[in-house]
């Protein structure tokens, strides 16, 4: 796919995955993000693609971003809500072991090479599958697989000290 089918692509479906996405989600800004996604992850696939049936593809990764984006955001709820109800119990104590662990945590991430803290965080905090990552890295999932590996490595062999140390404070 060169540069004008994909603009002529994006001139002709824009529009309808962009209102398909939000009709699923009843958020304008929502939908344009997703939407925006769409036609990015497209470009970037563009030379691994066969352009057959290019509506059904970008309706499928439409509704499998949309799904995803539901996913993050349960996951973030939760994370608040849990974060709430441990604020109102947590001892003076607990929270400067909270924030020792924290600021480890930020260390052993500032520690990483690229790579590894790249696919590290794509993992955790964007829920991405090894295969995802690996297709937007440009990488086998074998590559992301050994990167995922030496990432919690480090955390475990770094942590494990801090957490020893926190548990006699």
């Amino acid at each position: 796919m060169d540069k004008e089918q994909f603009r002529n692509i994006f001139d002709s479906y824009f529009d309808p995955i962009r209102s398909f996405i939000y009709y699923r989600t009843s958020d304008e800004m929502v939908a344009e993000d997703i939407a925006q996604d769409v036609f990015m992850q497209l470009w970037e696939r563009r030379h691994r693609l066969e352009l057959t049936n290019v509506k059904s593809l970008l309706y499928k990764m439409a509704s499998d971003m949309v799904v995803s984006h539901y996913r993050k955001q349960d996951v973030r709820l939760d994370f608040s809500r849990n974060m709430q109800s441990d604020d109102l119990s947590i001892s003076p104590h607990e929270q400067l072991q909270f924030e020792e662990l924290s600021k480890g945590y930020a260390n052993v991430l500032q520690q990483m090479n690229e790579g590894v803290r790249e696919v590290f965080l794509m993992s955790r905090e964007e829920s991405m599958k090894y295969h995802e990552i690996a297709e937007r890295l440009g990488l086998s999932v074998k590559a992301v697989e050994k990167r995922m590996s030496q990432a919690l490595q480090l955390l475990k062999s770094k942590l494990i000290y801090l957490l020893i140390w926190i548990a006699t404070i």
